[in-house]
């Protein structure tokens, strides 16, 4: 388990908002899923940085990652690796915060996103790119 807890900044928790009405998903942790996913396939590290936990979106590890949590694991294991990042609880628990609030002012930030189907376009160009 990467994190016990996952506290989003009051920032992303607007950007979140706004994604739910653009596409229609009412659920927090689909949305930081997409999220996550997206800032992993980019080519860079995210830029670190503090991340207040000042919002009340709050969900467990458990709720973010369900029935998939070792996938999600083992992602950002791998990508911390591949970044020649030490995989310590820290390290992982940090980059995870990192990658996941990069990939919601990613998701929030492109002004393609207006339905549910841009977002699945979205993900279908970006899988074509790897």
């Amino acid at each position: 388990m990467i994190v016990k807890q996952i506290k989003l900044p009051t920032q992303s928790k607007d950007k979140l908002s706004r994604l739910k009405g653009k596409t229609g998903i009412q659920h927090w942790n689909i949305l930081c899923r997409w999220a996550l996913c997206f800032s992993l396939s980019e080519k860079t590290v995210p830029t670190d940085f503090d991340l207040p936990a000042d919002s009340n979106v709050e969900m467990s590890w458990h709720t973010f990652a369900g029935e998939n949590h070792e996938i999600y694991d083992a992602l950002i294991r791998a990508r911390c690796i591949k970044d020649d990042l030490p995989t310590d609880e820290e390290t992982l628990a940090k980059y995870f915060k990192l990658h996941l609030n990069r990939g919601i002012a990613y998701l929030s930030g492109t002004n393609v996103i207006k339905t549910i189907d841009d977002l699945v376009n979205l993900a279908l160009k970006k899988s074509l790119e790897v």
